[in-house]
């Protein structure tokens, strides 16, 4: 059972209201004022504060510094939509307009309670595989999909488990790679790492198996192989799909009898080594066309690791790109460059087919073609969205909220807010936006970002 308190002045509308939750099967303590709130009950053991804005003493809004974590919901008389962002910006879990109908409230109550009920599991949750899903070194994110795969990568790299890493072009295969190598009993030992589509077919065999002097025109001296070098640390075939069928043939004996046998050899040589395989292409498919050895992907696919694409990392996108600003910006010697509001926009809502890679050429080139005329708190430049060099936005990105036509029904302070500035982002610049608001540009902006509500530039401005 949920425990309320209420705390509003007027009896009359703090027992109707008491009333209303307990026939709802809602625990319930009353107060009067802040004071009263604080000094008889623990705030922290309420699931929920329902209170006036205006109290005797102190407003109630002062109850969102001392709740905590224990969400808030302002009533006031005043409805106006002033008074709905005062309570936001302040932290309120929602506003309601008094006189409130009997519905309304009991909406309004179990959605605030559910979402932090929410919030509470999902923080339990990522406490609890905060050990498990701990960074690593050289590799960016906090999403849940990247913790998923840290998590992996720390289960697995202490074995000698062969590992195939799938993904798009440019998500970071190789960093996965060697943070298996860097994790295992192995880190003491050379990684090696061959991509298998940037050598000829003619001459792969050559480099990863070796070959004798004489093997074969243009053998002068006999060379040891990629695979010999690598023994008893890791290899790392990325692109492996492009490897021809018959070095996949020598591999295969690799893996099954853990020997190589250079070309134009005639005994082989034991080695030792942990194979990390990696492809952006549907192997299985490849090998019922017969374009692919079936038994060579049955002895690769021991473990699978699958990365993700830019476009499904969420908020990683934009810590990626301020890592790699911070990085470029050093290496050229130059001020320190942040992101325009635009450019943040743009960023966070590209697909970014090339995925890491093509984000990181897109901030590289940021940096070289910013010019140094508008100086920032003499510390720091804007990048331009002008000097992004990414498409437009998908456009089947939309904003999230839904919005009603009528205020007085069940809308939240979000849906408030949404309204306010898809009805009015087109007559007015952002600053005037977040003015009559009553938020920071800053605040504005972050509010945009959650909803998914794109900027747009104002007519009147793009007019003039």
């Amino acid at each position: 059972m949920s425990h309320i308190l209420i705390v509003e002045d007027e009896a009359i509308i703090r027992t109707a209201l008491r009333k209303l939750l307990e026939r709802h099967r809602y625990k319930i303590s009353e107060a009067g004022s802040v004071r009263e709130a604080t000094t008889k009950y623990r705030l922290a053991d309420m699931d929920l504060i329902i209170s006036d804005l205006r109290l005797p003493g102190a407003p109630g809004t002062d109850l969102l510094k001392l709740a905590g974590d224990v969400p808030v919901l302002i009533m006031t008389s005043y409805a106006s939509l002033r008074s709905a962002v005062d309570s936001m910006r302040m932290g309120a879990a929602d506003y309601i307009a008094k006189p409130f109908d009997h519905d309304e409230m009991l909406a309004t109550v179990r959605r605030v309670i559910g979402k932090a009920e929410q919030n509470r599991a999902a923080g339990a949750a990522a406490a609890d595989s905060k050990a498990e899903g701990r960074a690593i070194s050289g590799m960016i994110g906090d999403s849940p999909v990247m913790r998923d795969l840290y998590a992996r990568i720390h289960k697995v790299a202490p074995t000698d488990a062969t590992v195939l890493v799938h993904g798009e072009t440019g998500t970071g295969k190789e960093l996965v790679a060697r943070a298996i190598h860097e994790e295992s009993k192995r880190n003491g030992k050379p990684l090696i790492s061959v991509n298998c589509a940037a050598i000829p077919e003619t001459l792969i065999e050559a480099e990863l198996f070796g070959h004798e002097k004489g093997a074969f025109t243009g053998a002068q001296t006999a060379r040891e192989g990629l695979i010999a070098a690598a023994d008893g640390g890791t290899l790392f075939l990325d692109e492996i799909g492009e490897l021809p069928l018959e070095a996949q043939a020598r591999l295969l004996r690799v893996l099954q009898e853990g020997e190589v046998r250079p070309i134009g050899a005639i005994e082989s040589r034991k080695v030792n080594v942990r194979l990390v395989a990696a492809t952006h292409r549907n192997l299985r498919q490849l090998a019922a066309e017969h374009k692919f050895r079936e038994d060579l992907y049955y002895r690769i696919n021991v473990v699978q690791m699958t990365l993700p694409p830019l476009r499904e990392r969420g908020k990683d996108v934009l810590t990626i790109a301020e890592n790699l600003l911070e990085k470029f910006c050093a290496k050229v010697n130059r001020s320190i460059l942040r992101l325009s509001p635009e450019a943040i926009q743009a960023i966070t809502t590209y697909t970014w087919p090339g995925n890491v890679r093509e984000l990181e050429n897109a901030i590289q080139r940021a940096v070289i073609l910013t010019e140094d005329n508008v100086e920032i708190d003499h510390r720091t430049l804007d990048i331009d969205l002008d000097l992004v060099p990414i498409e437009e936005a998908d456009p089947e990105r939309r904003p999230r909220t839904s919005l009603r036509a009528d205020p007085r029904e069940d809308l939240s302070l979000e849906d408030y807010f949404a309204r306010f500035v898809l009805e009015h982002q087109e007559t007015m610049s952002e600053t005037e936006l977040a003015k009559k608001l009553g938020v920071s540009r800053k605040c504005l902006w972050e509010r945009r970002q959650k909803l998914g509500i794109p900027r747009k530039k104002a007519k009147r401005l793009a007019e003039a």
